[in-house]
């Protein structure tokens, strides 16, 4: 699919957006094929963690303004329809995403960003919300996943003064989980991507799914959640044998069940 490569390192897929003359901005074209890259990806039951990055000097430049008469009609139904797929795959994916952004994440690419389970950054990577710089609100769930990340005066001060937010001032935010020299990155990435692949994928997964009904919740309904979701996971082949090992004394084998 259009601006999208696809890359198999055993039990991590590697997705790279695709278009670095644009510093890899969306367009419906490129979002669709993330949508459609993801889908094989987790498709095949032996892909066990992803990464996604940007090719060439960006991650993510955000929406491709040059594109013409983008959206002019029904920006809604134009976001839904091309851009909301691929964000509710990354956010609902059956297997952990690792992002790892390697240059400027500006405005939707941010947001993008953001759609993962763990955010690398390299060392010269910068992250800026934009919107209000053009007279617009952040959007593609920005409002939603930042404040949560790092409270509601950091997010603002981000959201409405439109400065560059470099990668290790991100990190101290929390945006970021860790930085590193821009030619470690992608290194950094597979390791951690093939620890998350090396874990129990279903057990992993239920936690990213608990803390986002969590955000919904109050603490005795989540409470009482936690133990059902629980309930379901420790019979699986995963859970025996995380606590075979753990009686054995040995590293355990997960197989993602």
């Amino acid at each position: 699919m259009a601006g999208v490569l696809e890359e198999r390192d055993g039990a991590v897929g590697i997705l790279t957006l695709d278009e670095p003359a644009t510093l890899n901005a969306m367009t419906p074209a490129l979002l669709e094929g993330l949508t459609g890259a993801i889908g094989r990806m987790t498709d095949d039951p032996s892909i066990r963690a992803l990464i996604l990055t940007g090719a060439g000097r960006g991650f993510c430049s955000g929406q491709n303004l040059k594109v013409p008469g983008l959206f002019q009609d029904d920006l809604v139904d134009g976001v839904m329809t091309y851009y909301w797929p691929a964000f509710k795959a990354l956010r609902e994916c059956r297997v952990p995403v690792v992002v790892a952004v390697n240059g400027v994440a500006a405005g939707g690419g941010f947001s993008l960003a953001m759609a993962g389970d763990f955010v690398l950054a390299a060392r010269s990577a910068s992250f800026i919300q934009v919107f209000s710089r053009i007279g617009l609100v952040p959007d593609l769930g920005s409002t939603w996943m930042l404040p949560r990340l790092i409270g509601r005066q950091r997010a603002l001060e981000l959201m409405m003064l439109n400065e560059p937010c470099p990668a290790e001032r991100a990190r101290t935010l929390g945006i970021v989980r860790d930085v590193f020299d821009d030619g470690e990155l992608m290194a950094q990435a597979r390791a951690l991507a093939q620890r998350l692949a090396d874990g129990p994928t279903r057990a992993l997964v239920a936690t990213r799914q608990l803390l986002e009904q969590g955000e919904r919740a109050t603490f005795d309904e989540q409470f009482l959640r936690e133990l059902q979701v629980q309930s379901g996971l420790r019979q699986g082949p995963d859970a025996l044998e995380g606590r075979a090992a753990f009686a054995e004394k040995r590293k355990a084998r997960f197989i993602g069940q």
